[in-house]
């Protein structure tokens, strides 16, 4: 029998999952006999993945042992850890029961059949090409477009244009009043702080030279006396 060939990522995996495992078969000095080999398939059978112990032998004679279980069983050598083995053979009908559950519920249909949407499948209903030809033929009946002349809808008239009539008091002046008046008030209150600020110089600057005048008042008289 072949051995069974898994990926980096699997041999991984399952080195992890059997750290906290014990060895279940164990083989003495007496080698891999028929009564051995039975007990390991067994508990591959059951379990899937065990540990093997060697005891007695070296380091060559369990590589030896270990590609032996591996061709008589078709399992896969997990890892090789001092007189500790770790094999891994998965369960065939479990793996078939799985697929075949998760492929219950699944749609199989041939590549020239249509597509069934599920809520149909479910009910039990499928789609045929002359059922989906008819399906297309009854909705272009039904549209106006491609209706006879005279089962088409009648167009409804465009609604009238209508243009307002220029009025002397309307919001279009109220908006052109508004931005005079704007502007006005704009131009006032520009005035209104130039001659503020105008003012505010002419008080400083008399109010400085008030003071210089009479800071030199006071200098003279203290010269004086």
């Amino acid at each position: 029998m072949p051995k069974l060939d898994i990926t980096s990522q699997e041999r991984s995996a399952l080195r992890a999952a059997a750290h906290p495992l014990r060895p279940v078969v164990l083989v003495g000095d007496r080698g891999l006999s028929e009564s051995v080999l039975k007990e390991i398939d067994l508990n591959l059978n059951a379990h899937q993945l065990i540990k093997v112990r060697i005891s007695g032998q070296e380091r060559a004679e369990r590589d030896a042992m270990l590609e032996t279980i591996c061709e008589s069983l078709s399992c896969a050598p997990v890892h090789h850890l001092g007189k500790t083995l770790v094999l891994y053979r998965p369960d065939a009908a479990k793996a078939q029961a799985e697929a075949e559950a998760r492929n219950a519920t699944r749609a199989q249909r041939k590549p020239a059949e249509p597509y069934t949407p599920k809520k149909q499948a479910a009910t039990g209903l499928t789609q045929t090409r002359k059922g989906q030809a008819a399906q297309r033929a009854g909705r272009k009946a039904q549209s106006p477009e491609t209706a006879a002349p005279r089962a088409r809808r009648p167009a409804a008239a465009p609604a009238p244009h209508r243009i307002p009539a220029a009025r002397a008091h309307g919001p279009g002046c109220r908006q052109v009043r508004s931005a005079k008046n704007n502007k006005a008030l704009h131009d006032v209150w520009g005035l209104f702080d130039a001659f503020a600020w105008t003012c505010w110089r002419r008080f400083r600057h008399r109010r400085y030279f008030t003071r210089l005048e009479g800071s030199r008042a006071g200098a003279s008289d203290f010269r004086c006396s």
